[in-house]
């Protein structure tokens, strides 16, 4: 089923407009959109790091989790929510304080789970990588 740009910011964004509240939390900001792909930014502050002053996994494996939602839920019909159901992240380096860029790709829609893989990326280095299962649920 296609949307508008309207029912689409919506879906994304609620109906007054703003991004799901962890979805801020994280720093995060919508910055592509097109069909089968997301892009997302987002900032690890210093709330965020472990003792080692790197973002702590939890943290960046909650930001693969919010691009890969994201991104399924642009293809939900009125009245379906999505809710995930597995998240396999593998971290690959640390990251640093700073701008990190979440990469989403629908790999498989089908009528009730989404697959769906996710990159976190800091400059040109890969930090981490999900595989992500989310269940499509009326509302």
């Amino acid at each position: 089923m296609k949307i508008d740009d309207g029912q689409l910011r919506e879906r994304l964004f609620g109906a007054g407009g703003s991004l799901p509240p962890v979805t801020s939390t994280l720093g995060g900001k919508i910055v592509s959109l097109r069909e089968g792909a997301l892009e997302s930014e987002y900032v690890g502050t210093p709330a965020f790091m472990n003792p080692a002053g790197h973002v702590q996994g939890g943290i960046l494996s909650a930001m693969l989790d919010d691009v890969t939602a994201l991104l399924v839920t642009t293809t939900l019909a009125e009245g379906e929510r999505c809710a995930t159901l597995s998240l396999n992240t593998s971290f690959l380096r640390p990251a640093l304080p700073g701008a990190l860029l979440g990469k989403s790709t629908l790999v498989r829609r089908g009528r009730g789970v989404c697959n769906v893989n996710g990159e976190l990326w800091q400059g040109d280095r890969l930090v981490a990588t999900a595989s992500a299962v989310c269940m499509i649920v009326a509302a």
